[in-house]
């Protein structure tokens, strides 16, 4: 029967036993009723949704926890002994802990008491009612024993509010100690924040007592860090004699296993004699490690094959890259920008005085030479200075020839300029300056007329790597002795390259990108080749490509890496920045200039130089 029909019959039978006086009689009552009906013909549902229905059962299910009612399982703490009354629904939905535990095969599944080993009572009571209420207080003095309880029971949001609680608290006076306690718990955010301030505040961290407490195994784990924050590797011996001599007798003998962990081959070689020598004594092994340092110095052409853990620098003492200068979109760059390897971070440090391109940089002690270029309407033979420490520009001693697209380097005290074109003609002559008596003077002029060639220093010599000659780009080669005043020609690259990039490595010459347009064919043919030269068989081979073709490429030693930066790629001024490692021979990508630019120039600048930024 349906729901009408039974309205229908109801509603008769209700009337029939009452009174028959009823307006329109109990049969026109009950004639209306059949005709009535309550739904359309199509279904119709609704959902209802009771606001705050949860909150509303946890709340109530709280109060029978409070009056200790409907609780089927007590826990006891076995720090002290309390008990604490529950109800094994709620803490099995709330903890995958207890959840294990009373829907499983578990001995405590079925039981009305359990006791919970090294839990203390007060935070066990907490972690109780953070189940039915989800909140829960964090202090200082109870945060470390609440995420260890939190920890056991997989509360993963508990966790996470005391780890974010304790990375707040980080100091350089106990953040070893939190480390260890993150790691000793699993708590791998915390572990990495900890680690990651250490790092940052190692300078501090040292003249803290944990420090001096640090186990062999724990100083050696932080000491192998390349994330230290240090301007250079003598902090990281320092560090290490002051916890060696913090107890002399039981840590001498470890010093042999830990002195590999700080890189000597990065060292002064006067202050491997004055200090480390001195310091370390007469043990074989430390003896060993000390040589291998002075090799590195004195045999600087087998470098290649001296390469190790000890000879890679760490992040913070690589100090600086500056970018400077080149094309950009609105046809000059003007702004020197700052690269921090430690937070892979570009910004703008400086400014240059005005547009100036195709010049040639170097850097003499904090002093950034900048020399020659065209400003757009003329070719320069200016020489620029700015102040590293100061930011302040003055003008040097011009050139004894106007010279854009030219190539700088320093080669023992005195800085090369080498070709480029005046404005008429392409060049060949190179000229020499002398800090000291501050004054340009020609040396031999190179054998081709080089425009945009690649120049760098190698094993005592001048190279001019490529270029235009006017007719075309080149493959060949050619390298200057200071001491013969003479140039002689290398093997040529395997392709001809103007807008070349040039630097050294390791004892080998490496060429990057760059084009090969005819003079009388603006539509250059650009390169993400790499090639690789060895003067000791004077030859060139081919090496990993870069990851996008580059003409006019800035590139630099950094550290152990070469870094490309920038550069054209026939559409586009390059914003991007890759590092390229010699001995695994990959390259990965760095974060992104600020500006695209082709044609600038770049310098690595140590620690030693207070870089001032002047931002925007």
């Amino acid at each position: 029967m349906d729901l009408k029909t039974n309205l229908s019959s109801s509603s008769q039978d209700s009337i029939s036993t009452g009174s028959s006086s009823g307006i329109g009689g109990s049969e026109n009552i009950s004639r209306d009723f059949s005709r009535l009906s309550l739904f359309s013909s199509g279904s119709q549902e609704e959902q209802f949704r009771c606001e705050g229905h949860a909150e509303y059962s946890l709340s109530c299910m709280k109060r029978y926890l409070q009056t200790e009612e409907l609780c089927d399982v007590v826990l006891i703490a076995g720090n002290n002994g309390k008990r604490v009354p529950a109800h094994r629904l709620v803490l099995s939905a709330a903890s995958e802990y207890f959840s294990a535990m009373f829907t499983g095969s578990l001995r405590e599944s079925g039981e009305p008491e359990i006791t919970l080993r090294d839990v203390n009572g007060d935070v066990l009571q907490a972690v109780v009612n953070y189940c039915y209420s989800g909140t829960i207080e964090i202090r200082e003095d109870n945060v470390e024993v609440l995420l260890a309880t939190a920890c056991l029971m997989q509360l993963r949001k508990v966790v996470e509010a005391c780890s974010r609680f304790l990375a707040q608290q980080l100091h350089p006076s106990n953040c070893l100690g939190i480390a260890v306690f993150a790691e000793h718990q699993s708590c791998s955010s915390l572990l990495q924040e900890a680690n990651a301030f250490t790092s940052l505040h190692f300078m501090q961290v040292i003249c803290n007592q944990e420090f001096l407490q640090l186990s062999e195994d724990q100083i050696a784990s932080l000491l192998s860090s390349d994330e230290l924050n240090v301007t250079s590797e003598e902090n990281i011996f320092h560090a290490l004699m002051s916890w060696i001599e913090h107890e002399p007798e039981t840590r001498r003998p470890h010093l042999p296993r830990l002195l590999q962990l700080v890189k000597l081959p990065l060292l002064e070689p006067s202050f491997l004699v004055d200090h480390v020598e001195n310091l370390v004594g007469t043990n074989p092994e430390c003896q060993k490690l000390i040589m291998e340092a002075m090799k590195w110095h004195l045999l600087t052409e087998r470098r290649q094959h001296m390469v190790s853990v000890r000879t890679r620098p760490r992040k913070a003492t690589l100090g600086r890259l500056l970018v400077v200068g080149g094309m950009d979109k609105n046809k000059g760059a003007t702004t020197i920008e700052s690269y921090d390897p430690r937070c892979d971070h570009w910004s703008t440090a400086h400014h240059m005085n005005g547009r100036r391109l195709q010049f040639g940089i170097a850097l003499m002690g904090d002093k950034l030479l900048v020399v020659g270029g065209r400003d757009g309407l003329k070719t320069l033979n200016t020489m620029e200075c700015l102040d590293l420490e100061t930011g302040t520009w003055t003008l040097l001693s011009p050139m004894n020839t106007y010279r854009h697209g030219l190539g700088v380097a320093v080669l023992g005290g005195p800085l090369y300029a080498v070709g480029g074109h005046d404005g008429w003609s392409y060049l060949n002559t190179v000229e020499r300056y002398d800090p000291i008596t501050r004054s340009w003077n020609y040396v031999t002029a190179m054998q081709s007329q080089r425009c945009s060639a690649g120049v760098a220093v190698l094993n005592g010599k001048l190279y001019a790597v490529g270029g235009r000659d006017g007719a075309s780009c080149l493959r060949t080669v050619e390298c200057y002795d200071p001491h013969t005043n003479k140039w002689t020609m290398c093997a040529s690259m395997a392709r001809r390259r103007g807008g070349v990039g040039v630097a050294v490595a390791n004892g080998f010459l490496y060429a990057f990108g760059g084009q090969d347009a005819p003079a009388n064919n603006p539509a250059a043919s650009r390169f993400d080749c790499v090639e690789r030269y060895d003067p000791g068989t004077d030859s060139w081979t081919t090496v990993t490509m870069l990851s996008t073709k580059r003409d006019t490429v800035a590139v630099c030693l950094f550290g152990d890496r070469l870094v490309a930066i920038g550069g054209y790629d026939g559409s586009h001024y390059l914003r991007s920045v890759e590092q390229y490692d010699p001995i695994t021979n990959e390259w990965t990508i760095l974060a992104s200039l600020l500006t695209g630019r082709a044609g600038a120039c770049v310098v690595p600048v140590n620690n030693s130089n207070k870089v001032i930024n002047q931002t925007n």
